[in-house]
């Protein structure tokens, strides 16, 4: 998947939000080793520092640990990633009733919306 990084936002915050995403759809797994802060800053076509900063926030929050001689890994703490996974579920489900509301969606047409595209959805 593309870095789609926008302009209007902080990226090393963008770049966090995107390995989280990795994380939760499982592109990296438990305990799986990230690539370098090079590798990834190439893949993002940001500067290394500025990558630096985002794993260095991911590590600050617990998502990712340093070994010493194994570079950067996820954490295998089964129940900070499924919170993580409920917290971004949340922020999209937010996202996604506040543009409702401003198509001028009553709860009742939100829910029997989304009811029917689950439907089709199967």
């Amino acid at each position: 998947m593309p870095w789609n990084l926008d302009n209007n936002r902080p990226i090393y915050i963008q770049i966090m939000e995107r390995i989280q995403l990795d994380i939760i759809s499982g592109v990296y797994k438990p305990g799986d080793r990230l690539p370098s802060v090079r590798e990834l800053a190439l893949q993002a076509a940001v500067n290394p520092n500025t990558m630096q900063k985002a794993l260095s926030e991911l590590e600050r929050s617990g998502i990712v640990y340093s070994k010493r001689t194994s570079g950067r890994l996820i954490t295998e703490d089964e129940s900070m990633l499924k919170h993580l996974k409920t917290e971004l579920a949340e922020e999209h489900i937010h996202a996604f009733l506040e543009n409702m509301d401003k198509l001028g969606f009553s709860k009742e047409e939100i829910l029997a919306l989304t009811q029917e595209q689950l439907k089709e959805a199967n």
